[in-house]
This record gives C-alpha cells, structure tokens and sequence, in this order.
C-alpha cells in the first residue's frame, strides 16, 4: 500500500451520496484511489434530522451526525478524530467537507485535495444570490431552533467557503464551468467498464425483465429534476404520438414528487422502475434503445457532468442529448445532439434514430470507445497519479 486516503463527503445520508448506492462521485474517486494501490476511506456527516445512513456496503465508510449551529462544532471535533490519512480528498466545496479538512489540515499539516463536482450555489440563484436580511430576521436565523444561519450549509457559508479554494494543496474538478470558475485539474467521471460491459447483457431478455417488450425505450437512469430537461422529451413523444414509445425513469427523485407530477401530467409515456443497485445497472440500462440526456441550459446544468451519459455510453446505447455544458465534448462524434428546450428537435432526433437504428447502433459502439479510452476507473486513475505527484 501506498498510504491511506481519507475520502471527507458531505452527506453520507441514503438521501445524499448514499442515493444511488455507489454510483456517485466519491465513490467513482475510491475506486480510482484504490487502482493506484491506496488504502481509501469514506468518512463524513449524517444529518441529525431526516437521513438514514448510507447501507452498509464493501466500501469502508465512517459517519458522525450532523447536528445543526452550534452544536455542530462537537460534530465536527468527532469527524476530525476520524480523518486519519496521510491524504485528505474532500467530496465538494461545502463547509462540512471542505471547512473540516481545511481544521485538519492546520493541525496536522495533512495536504488536502478539494474536489468540485457542483457549484454549491448555483442551487441558490448563483452570483446572485444575496443575504441581506432585516436585523430582527438575522437574529431570527441565528436564534430560533430551525433558524436558516443553524444549517451548516447554508448558502451564506457556502459563499463564504468559495474564498478559501486557494487554501487546498490541489483541485479537481469534472467539467470545464468549474474548472474556469475554480481552477485545478480536469478530472471527469470514470465508469467501472468491465462491470459496464455491454456484451454481458442480452437487451430483449432485460426489456422482459423489466416488464418493457414491446416498448421502443428512451431510458434517463437518474433522478428528474426541471433543470434536467424531462419535460422536453415528455413534449416531444406528445408531438410524435407513437404509442409503443416510452421514457422509462430509473430511480426517481430522493429530493422531492417532481416524478410523481410528471406521471400526473404525462404518465400515458411514462415508466417508472424503481432504485437498483450500481451492480444491476448495467442490465437496466441494457434494456434501452436510446439513452437520453436533455439538460436544459442552467448554472446547475453546465457544472454538472451527467452520469448517465457515461452509463450509455459504456453500455453501447445511442445518446440523445443537448447541447449544454461539457456534453458535446463527452460525447463528441458519438452521440445525437439538439438545442436545450427544444422538443421540436428531440422529437425529429428520435424518429432519425428509429429510422436508421442500425447506424445510432454504430453510433453506440463508437460511444462505448470513447468511455473505454477517455472515462473508465483507469482514466481516473491515471490523472490522480499526477494529481497526488503534485502534492510532493
């Protein structure tokens, strides 16, 4: 072993990185921590209040409870005592995760690597976002028991953690918004591709499993959220109004109904699976034609690198997605590209697809190369090296 990684996230709540059962990008991050021969651990918060944590799993993880001000200061003193790498690789620019390891590194001298997957505030309004409260409001956020200045991670404090980025002995980051916005290194998400290996999964057997022969299926194999552009592809089969076409939604929302109003409204195109396990993804996104990804253009969009896209991409599908952000760079000549919020070009980029599936199988082959060469674990890995080369 090279030396120990302690992995510092956020949220290790079923509700937070837990959601999609490994899926996410801490954990992407120990897999390529682990291919370079490190000891990794998980260590983090639970919320107090409405999270279960994360199951328990062969990822070593450690968790302490996240009180809310003031007491959160006994959550961070219990978290610092489980930080116990030679390297600190914090999981996203949040007080909790950031702020504990910047502690720990002026006690220890441990060097600390940020990792930025999202722009915190962009959840907020961005730049802008503004606190300007009345001083009996202010006392009111500070005073009551669910005061907003009580949240650890209250947009005030995350504005105010976006100074200290400098402080970090390197960054990450996976995608080019954040990269211009905070610097580092771009190191874009990894797909396990030996666990993603299409020619493992037969798609007819997986569509019967599934309860989806019969269907031409558009699978999103995330949770819908508006800024992700459902509703576009929703508009879409409207316009087409072929009835053996459906959007099968994997997962759904952990953050609130906005599937259930998307049934509500457009359920007749509609199919609704439940969360699976990283390890039975593959034979879920097996059972797809096409994989569609239509972010709208947004702040939280463009700082995002869609997972999915590289579930797709690994599983050889055709992707359909918009033009917003880092995808075309993902994707380059391998996918199906239109303009953020337009139906009208979805719906034309799905009848092109059906038309001549043959070639958008090609498509999805060629797909599957790019994932294999440019986002897989060793990708991952091979940067990291450099990464934590620079730390010397």
């Amino acid at each position: 072993m090279k030396g120990k990684v302690s992995l510092v996230v956020s949220d290790l709540s079923s509700s937070g990185s837990g959601r999609w059962g490994g899926a996410v990008r801490p954990f992407l991050l120990y897999q390529a921590l682990k291919k370079l021969d490190y000891e990794v651990e998980i260590v983090g918060f639970v919320p107090s209040d409405n999270s279960e944590p994360i199951p328990t799993s062969i990822i070593p993880t450690s968790y302490v409870t996240a009180y809310k001000y003031p007491k959160f200061v006994l959550s961070i003193n219990n978290l610092l005592k489980k930080i116990d790498g030679d390297i600190v690789y914090v999981s996203k620019l949040k007080p909790t995760s950031f702020g504990s390891a910047l502690i720990k590194k002026f006690i220890t001298r441990s060097p600390v690597i940020l990792d930025i997957d999202d722009w915190e505030l962009s959840w907020h309004g961005g730049d802008q976002w503004q606190y300007r409260p009345s001083l009996k409001q202010l006392a009111r956020d500070i005073l009551k028991p669910d005061g907003a200045l009580r949240n650890p991670d209250n947009p005030v404090y995350l504005k105010w953690i976006e100074g200290f980025v400098s402080y970090a002995n390197a960054v990450t980051t996976h995608t080019q918004f954040m990269q211009e916005r905070f610097g580092g290194v771009y190191l874009p998400n990894g797909k396990d591709v030996s666990l993603f290996e299409p020619t493992q999964y037969d798609p007819v057997s997986s569509r019967e499993r599934y309860g989806l022969l019969g269907y031409r299926v558009l699978m999103f194999p995330g949770a819908p959220r508006p800024y992700k552009g459902i509703e576009d592809v929703l508009l879409a089969l409207e316009q087409l109004n072929e009835p053996d076409l459906r959007l099968v939604i994997v997962g759904g929302s952990p953050y609130d109904d906005y599937d259930n109003q998307l049934i509500e409204k457009w359920g007749r195109w509609i199919i609704k699976l439940p969360k699976f396990p990283v390890q039975k993804m593959p034979d879920v996104v097996a059972a797809a034609h096409v994989v569609v990804v239509p972010q709208r253009d947004t702040p939280a969009a463009k700082a995002q690198f869609p997972l999915k896209i590289t579930d797709g991409m690994a599983m050889s599908k055709p992707i359909l997605a918009t033009r917003v952000g880092d995808i075309p760079d993902i994707l380059g000549d391998t996918g199906y590209l239109v303009e953020p919020s337009s139906p009208e070009q979805i719906a034309g980029q799905i009848k092109l697809i059906f038309q001549n599936f043959e070639q958008a199988q090609e498509q999805g082959r060629k797909a599957r190369a790019r994932c294999v060469e440019r986002y897989s674990i060793d990708a991952m890995a091979a940067i990291l090296t450099d990464v934590i080369a620079s730390l010397k």
